[in-house]
């Protein structure tokens, strides 16, 4: 069984087992989340698909970690201009472990 969430502003395709890394969510670790925003649900070749959600269907997860992803580099420029500005970026993170999908 797998399930297509949507959260952040992005698109996830999970199945039970998986760990994902989703932007930052409200909790410590060890806590259980409900993704109520499931857009797909298929299990072998029956597929649910929402309009824009599946009724009633949920996915659990818990969370492993909260953490910080690489370090992205900003730099911008104009040629003959004397510009220059560099900075950077981390994204904080949440680590969720999915335990079910409730279809």
């Amino acid at each position: 069984m797998y399930a297509v969430i949507e959260t952040g502003g992005k698109q996830y395709r999970v199945a039970p087992g998986g760990v994902i890394a989703v932007e930052r969510l409200p909790g410590s670790v060890g806590d259980v989340v409900e993704l109520s925003r499931v857009l797909l649900v298929g299990e072998g070749e029956e597929v649910k698909v929402g309009a824009p959600i599946v009724a009633g269907a949920k996915v659990r997860a818990t969370i492993v970690a909260q953490a910080r992803g690489p370090k992205i580099m900003v730099f911008k420029f104009k040629r003959r201009r004397k510009y220059r500005r560099k900075t950077g970026h981390r994204q904080a993170l949440t680590r969720l472990r999915v335990e079910e999908i409730v279809a």
